[in-house]
């Protein structure tokens, strides 16, 4: 027989552990990506102190042997070069620190290919506030979720009821049967359109005015 207050115990003690778990998990996350930061930085400051590019990549090069030797793949040439990158990058380092503390460094690796700065900081903003992992931050890169927001936000006027920044998320295009080229009253009809087969649905006592 199956003591209740047993099992509330252990659902409640279990709780607490899972808790502990995941903070232990953000803070050793946010930690990692300080020490990628930090280890690039201090790269970069010493390739650049010597102002050579045939030294820079010897140092890297046997920088990542001795590091992979002594702690493991982490530290391979690839993974210091994009330290270096993400220290290049991010010089201040207070920008992306709110975000280091729910992010882990793969989300970093998959923005710091991008070309824009800014979205770069979209992408970090979306995935930590969506608690978006690698992959669904991956797929928001890949359906270009920065620059349709962008479109839609220089095609919107001033004087429209609809507001800027709107179509954060590139999933709605599809849900309205839009491009990513598009006007206004594009965006309005779509909207409609959707609403009046929504209503409709609930039967004939219902009407879209």
């Amino acid at each position: 027989m199956i003591d209740n207050n047993s099992f509330t115990l252990l659902d409640e003690i279990s709780t607490l552990i899972e808790q502990s778990r995941r903070s232990i998990y953000a803070q050793a996350s946010s930690a990692n990506v300080l020490l990628f930061w930090q280890i690039g930085r201090r790269i970069n400051n010493d390739v650049l102190e010597n102002k050579r590019a045939d030294y820079g990549k010897q140092i890297v090069s046997r920088l990542a042997t001795q590091l992979t030797r002594k702690y493991g793949r982490s530290f391979e040439n690839r993974n210091l070069r994009r330290m270096m990158q993400f220290a290049e990058q991010f010089p201040d380092f207070e920008i992306v620190s709110p975000v280091a503390t729910q992010l882990s460094w793969a989300h970093f690796v998959e923005i710091l290919p991008l070309k824009s700065h800014e979205a770069k900081l979209f992408y970090l903003t979306e995935a930590n506030r969506g608690l978006i992992g690698r992959d669904g931050l991956r797929t928001l890169i890949s359906r270009k979720a920065y620059e349709r927001k962008e479109i839609a936000d220089t095609q919107i006027s001033s004087a429209s009821k609809i507001p800027a920044g709107v179509f954060k998320d590139p999933y709605l295009f599809d849900v309205l049967g839009i491009k990513d080229e598009y006007l206004e009253d594009d965006v309005e009809d779509a909207i409609r359109r959707e609403l009046e087969k929504f209503i409709l649905e609930f039967g004939k006592g219902f009407a879209f005015l």
